[in-house]
């Protein structure tokens, strides 16, 4: 078993910046790709950011390259989601996952476990 739990959300005016955590317990996410995705009101999931298990390889969506950064602290079993610049249309529930494989991947099918999420509003 792997439980993952957001934190870090909350809410934000335009323009400023939030740092999302991915704590893990149950395993180590050493062996783990870990990846972020997001869910909007009324819209789908969708594909943020995700890392290989040594957090050498990252790959991030188009529509927010330059603006996040994913990165990994296999000491502290975290995961970290630097957000700047953001904008109202950021606003939504962020969940890490888990995939036991070690891969980059942007497809949400493709991960094993998955947190409960946390929100982001960015609203001013």
């Amino acid at each position: 078993q792997v439980q993952l739990v957001e934190s870090g959300g909350g809410l934000v005016q335009p323009g400023g910046s939030l740092r999302l955590s991915c704590a893990a317990s149950g395993r180590t996410l050493s062996s783990y790709g870990m990846g972020w995705f997001r869910q909007a009101p009324g819209k789908e999931r969708e594909f943020v950011a995700a890392i290989d298990r040594s957090g050498g390889i990252t790959a991030y969506a188009d529509s927010v390259k330059g603006q996040i950064t994913i990165s990994r602290d296999n000491a502290k079993n975290t995961v970290y989601l630097q957000m700047n610049s953001l904008k109202p249309e950021d606003t939504a529930v962020y969940s890490c996952a888990a995939d036991r494989a070690g891969w980059v991947s942007s497809r949400g099918y493709e991960y094993d476990y998955w947190g409960q999420g946390t929100q982001v509003t960015v609203s001013s």
